[in-house]
């Protein structure tokens, strides 16, 4: 759980409408999609430009999960 929260809560301090968050887990043995959306007109704020607050939101995600012991992968749906 503590993987969505760390997510939900970079791409809430990123948009300009934060209640528009929604962030999914589907757990598997020892791996994780978190899976992020957010309003249409703030899909470029969390994507970035050429898609480095993504990138660098997927380190912070792979390096949280290692150190809990798992794998994970974030997925910005629109």
């Amino acid at each position: 759980m503590a993987l969505k929260e760390l997510i939900a809560t970079i791409a809430q301090a990123l948009v300009d409408d934060p209640d528009s968050v929604e962030v999914t887990e589907i757990e598997g043995d020892h791996n994780s999609l978190i899976e992020l959306k957010v309003a249409k007109n703030d899909i470029g704020k969390v994507i970035g430009k050429d898609g480095r607050t993504a990138q660098s939101m997927r380190t912070i995600l792979t390096a949280a999960s290692t150190k809990i012991g798992r794998r994970a992968h974030l997925d910005i749906v629109d």
